[in-house]
């Protein structure tokens, strides 16, 4: 009996673990977008012959629309499903790397970066809450950082796609470096059909037999999965003695939504406050640490570095790509064994040793714009692949996966959505004004501040995040100050409220 039980066990881990592959697949876009982008821009600024600001704003500029993306997901996945929405994500980036890919002037480039980006949005919202709401607690951390590892999956892509179409004529390899990535979008809307839906959706449609057929595929145990359906119906106001195959869903109460904004940002109760707080330092500092000025302006880093051939830059830029993936796929299998914090402070702490030796490098090149400087310039590509090697053993994979799991039910959907809101306006200012920024302070400047920011982001990890490992969603609240979030969702169902994976989130378009 025990060994069928194990046999079951293993099942059920690996059929969530392709349910999260499936999802995480969206994720790809957005790194194919930031990899392919690095190098596209060095023959887009030479094609279109725009400025560095122009080249700052279309770097950029899909971080910001990519907050449309993420505010309607919510909406459209309690309208359509969760898994439906990875399709429309795919169909926006479809369209819009056509229309990047066809661009004949700078305008269209920016409307397919408006439409690239909202696409991105969709992505970026629904892969980590999908897989977060199908993962059970042992696994959720390994499972949710796979968006993470298809962001990085999707960035090494990018940087092969620059390297192979290099050679093709100036006007037409920038354009088939972007064009191809409808590729991707096209393969994940056909790996929708493979994926199951939610259970909390379904519960939130009344449709109890298709739930419990799915939880009986992801829970470990029947046991597990026979309260986490309980768990799930008192969040949605659904009495416990409603057990057919479809029942009728209790309609939300006037004022719901208005209800749920009070809770999470006009006067929320302190562990939810305590929660907001760390799900924005956690968003905020995962972006000022620089990391996109890295890894988007990465050829321009090495050429200040020295590294001046289109191949060599391309080539290196291809090795920051590999590094990223292999780490971040081991930070994946040591999430739920390490632990959450000992990651996160080794990380930030590599990263602000790393920073330093980059800035320190690309300082003394600088200093000696005529010679060569072979152990600075060692030093700058030594130190950028041990800043991204740090990022993606913790703070690149780990904001997903706490964001997604901290939040009571009631406003999960509302606050993931801030979180991420938070995390692309971050992303948006820091790749705007990169350039900028180095002609005011220098590029080595510019890494000494972002490896200012990183240390302090250090003091914020060890003094406001608790370890989640092992929790299940429903006692997140014990670890933020208080039993009674845990209990929030019981005592709504009681009085009437709804699953806010349903309210809140209608609110987010």
């Amino acid at each position: 009996m025990a060994s069928a039980v194990e046999r079951k066990k293993k099942s059920n881990v690996m059929y969530a673990f392709v349910c999260s592959i499936l999802a995480s697949m969206a994720s790809i876009i957005l790194g194919y977008d930031i990899g392919v982008m690095s190098g596209a821009a060095l023959y887009i600024k030479k094609d279109l012959k725009i400025t560095d600001v122009q080249l700052e704003i279309l770097m950029g500029i899909l971080n910001f629309y990519s907050l449309i993306g993420s505010f309607a997901a919510g909406r459209t996945s309690d309208w359509i499903g969760r898994r439906f929405t990875v399709v429309v994500a795919a169909a926006f980036f479809f369209s819009g790397a056509l229309l990047m890919g066809l661009a004949g002037d700078y305008a269209t480039l920016m409307l397919g970066r408006f439409v690239a980006g909202v696409g991105v949005g969709y992505g970026l919202m629904i892969a980590p809450v999908y897989t977060a709401e199908v993962s059970p607690a042992s696994a959720r951390g390994f499972l949710t950082s796979f968006s993470e590892v298809f962001i990085n999956i999707g960035i090494l892509l990018g940087y092969v796609s620059n390297y192979a179409f290099a050679r093709l004529p100036l006007h037409l390899g920038w354009r088939v470096m972007l064009g191809i990535g409808a590729a991707p979008s096209v393969l994940l809307a056909l790996m929708v059909f493979g994926m199951p839906e939610s259970p909390r959706w379904l519960i939130m449609k009344g449709r109890l037999a298709d739930a419990r057929v799915v939880l009986d595929r992801i829970a470990e145990t029947p046991a597990e999965a026979a309260e986490r359906l309980a768990d799930i119906k008192a969040a949605a106001g659904i009495p416990d003695d409603a057990d057919g195959d479809v029942v009728v869903v209790p309609k939300r109460r006037s004022g719901e939504e208005k209800q749920v904004w009070k809770e999470l940002i006009l006067s929320p109760p302190p562990t939810v406050r305590r929660i907001l707080l760390a799900t924005l330092g956690l968003q905020f500092f995962q972006q000022a640490s620089g990391v996109d000025s890295v890894v988007l302006y990465s050829p321009r880093v090495f050429q200040s570095a020295g590294i001046t051939d289109d191949d060599q830059l391309l080539a290196t830029t291809c090795a920051v790509g590999v590094t990223k993936t292999v780490i971040v796929l081991l930070a994946a299998i040591l999430l739920d064994r390490v632990g959450r914090r000992p990651l996160m402070l080794t990380s930030s702490g590599g990263m602000v040793a790393s920073l330093v030796g980059l800035a320190t490098g690309l300082t003394v090149v600088g200093r000696h714009p005529d010679a060569k400087v072979p152990w600075a310039v060692g030093l700058c590509v030594t130190s950028t692949l041990a800043f991204v090697s740090f990022f993606s053993i913790g703070l690149g994979p780990m904001t997903a996966v706490y964001t997604s799991e901290i939040f009571p039910l009631r406003v999960r959907a509302l606050g993931y959505a801030v979180g991420v809101a938070c995390n692309r306006v971050t992303s948006g200012v820091v790749s705007m004004t990169f350039l900028s920024l180095s002609s005011a302070i220098t590029i080595g400047g510019s890494f000494f501040l972002y490896a200012g920011i990183v240390a302090l982001s250090w003091v914020f990890f060890f003094t406001c995040l608790p370890e989640t490992r092992g929790r299940t969603l429903e006692e997140m609240g014990e670890l933020f100050g208080t039993t009674t979030a845990a209990g929030t969702d019981a005592e709504d169902a009681a009085a009437g409220r709804v699953d806010t994976d349903s309210s809140a989130s209608r609110l987010l378009g």
